[in-house]
């Protein structure tokens, strides 16, 4: 964790998937991952439940994690569920919107409404995607003459591409890297984002709202996740005519065609994906929760 940061305190949860041996890991199809005699699930369970011993939260924010989210509503602590596009209509995720006490979904209902979350309508809380970058002025310098491209290729730990930029050729398209395998890491990529012509990124929450907060025009190419997250994404973008999108990476012939689709359209369509005040509407979503479920609220 990098030094300062906001929190009040840390805790470093034990990994758990480092056994030689996996047994069981879906509790019979009831969860995703609870293997039988796991030593680094169970310190991880362990660890939870000494922290919500000593801290007693008045509401906990679980990410993805069924089994956290479940460990903590069964210690008695209310729960909002983070949720994400794709289709989770498995068991697992329909006992954790049931049980969950608000559902906090980072992209906005008027776009992507999903059937499974229709149940759950009257504890969901559509908020648009959450930008580290909301409200920072953006940067207009792009240095590139009509004729020429700069293209950005960003990634992340988590949504880096197997490939490199491709190579330019005849073609005037420069092309830089940022994050992933093969990017350069930088501090804070804002400037690098709002100066590019065009963002070749995946379908994760964070770019797709990144991007949305710089308003530049974007490739969109969705990674395998489970549930088909990122398609799901993809597919609402193209709907919607936000990004252009591909299903895989392209050949690199393919490239000078599909950047100057997305340099024609109009970023200012990224409005639709509601980044301005997505933060305060998640806070005040899991605010009124912690106050509901202490009795203070109706």
């Amino acid at each position: 964790m990098p030094q300062p940061h906001p929190f009040s305190a840390i805790v470093n949860l034990p990994r758990d998937d480092e056994a030689d041996r996996v047994h069981e890991p879906t509790a019979h199809g009831g969860l995703h991952w609870a293997p039988h005699h796991d030593p680094g699930y169970s310190a991880r369970m362990q660890a939870l439940a000494k922290w919500v011993a000593e801290a007693r939260p008045d509401v906990c924010v679980v990410d993805v994690s069924v089994e956290v989210a479940i460990f903590l509503r069964l210690l008695g602590v209310p729960v909002v569920v983070v949720t994400q596009p794709g289709e989770r209509t498995d068991p697992p995720h329909d006992v954790v919107y049931r049980i969950a006490d608000h559902i906090v979904a980072p992209w906005p209902r008027e776009l992507n409404a999903p059937h499974w979350l229709g149940r759950h309508a009257d504890k969901t809380s559509y908020v648009g995607g959450i930008s580290r970058f909301e409200g920072r002025s953006r940067i207009h310098d792009h240095r590139c003459g009509p004729d020429d491209l700069d293209v950005l290729l960003l990634g992340g730990a988590g949504g880096g591409f197997d490939t490199a930029a491709p190579e330019a050729g005849a073609s005037r398209i420069t092309w830089r890297s940022l994050g992933g395998g093969s990017g350069t890491w930088v501090e804070d990529p804002w400037e690098a984002i709002c100066t590019a012509d065009v963002v070749v990124t995946h379908a994760g929450q964070n770019s797709v709202a990144d991007v949305a907060a710089a308003r530049r025009p974007a490739v969109v190419i969705p990674q395998p996740r489970p549930f088909d997250e990122q398609h799901a994404t993809a597919e609402v973008l193209t709907r919607h005519r936000l990004a252009v999108t591909a299903s895989e990476w392209p050949a690199d012939d393919e490239w000078p065609r599909l950047l100057a689709r997305a340099r024609d359209t109009d970023p200012s369509r990224w409005e639709r994906w509601q980044v301005d005040g997505a933060a305060a509407r998640a806070a005040a979503a899991i605010e009124s929760t912690a106050e509901r479920c202490r009795g203070q609220a109706p």
